[in-house]
């Protein structure tokens, strides 16, 4: 199965899109024995290269001893792509995808998004938050945006297990006018798609994204704001419809905060 969209349509007509994409050149930002990223240049533009080259027998097996499956090639982050899109998530834009292979182990795939410049990561934007309190309307206007984001990507049944500040970009410029507010979720391929997101893959999300977070200098006010945006719901019916996710929320940053604290000693 291939698709491919301009410009690669025009210029990989008549070609193989698989031998096409193993002499793509540019700065590679990750080389695993399984898969390979980069970034290269073609016809004037960026772009983004995520080529999958089978798995091994060994992480097929530490996957389902750990309950989950195992990613196997390009399509899931290509599925996810569109199925965002189609709900009015802004995230990557998909242009050429392929795959090749019935053998999980020696299945061939790729996928190509465009670059998504200028941005920074949430994370970085963010950074020195804690020290450098932002404009509260801005803070308010971003804890809304990833809240109504991630609310509607779990309404779409895509739950994403990488869930973190980092993988939510900001475009550039942003002056803190809403008008000019965009942010795109990327780094989907582990990403599940489903009918329906079990609360557990749901909770892992919003954890996620919590622990992610905790050194921004983000409020309690905060973080009720971004549950009632996510949860459309009185912030009371929450505190006590998901006593769940709130335990095992502060679990974990407790844990973090143990781990910090020997780490620095």
């Amino acid at each position: 199965m291939v698709e491919l969209k301009e410009p690669f349509a025009t210029l990989w007509r008549g070609k193989d899109p698989f031998e096409e994409v193993k002499t793509l050149q540019g700065e590679v930002f990750r080389e695993l024995e399984t898969r390979r990223t980069l970034r290269f240049e073609m016809a004037g533009k960026s772009y983004f290269l995520k080529w999958h080259r089978g798995t091994t027998l060994k992480e097929i097996i530490k996957n389902l001893l750990s309950l989950r499956m195992p990613v196997l090639g390009a399509d899931r982050e290509w599925n996810a792509i569109h199925r965002l899109r189609d709900v009015g998530v802004d995230t990557m834009y998909g242009v050429a995808f392929g795959e090749k292979g019935i053998n999980p182990l020696t299945r061939t795939s790729f996928i190509i998004t465009e670059d998504l410049t200028p941005t920074i990561s949430l994370e970085d934007y963010c950074a020195d938050w804690a020290t450098n309190p932002p404009d509260v309307r801005v803070k308010r206007m971003l804890i809304k945006r990833v809240a109504t984001m991630v609310r509607d990507m779990h309404a779409a049944g895509i739950n994403h297990r990488d869930c973190y500040i980092c993988h939510f970009l900001l475009h550039l410029p942003f002056s803190g006018r809403e008008e000019e507010l965009k942010i795109s979720v990327i780094d989907l391929h582990r990403a599940q798609l489903r009918t329906r997101v079990p609360r557990r893959w749901r909770d892992k999300d919003l954890i996620g994204l919590y622990f992610s977070s905790m050194n921004i200098g983000l409020t309690q006010r905060d973080i009720w704001r971004f549950m009632k945006v996510y949860f459309a719901a009185p912030l009371k019916d929450i505190l006590k419809q998901e006593q769940g996710l709130l335990s095992q929320a502060e679990a974990k940053a407790t844990k973090i905060r143990e781990r910090t604290i020997r780490k620095s000693l």
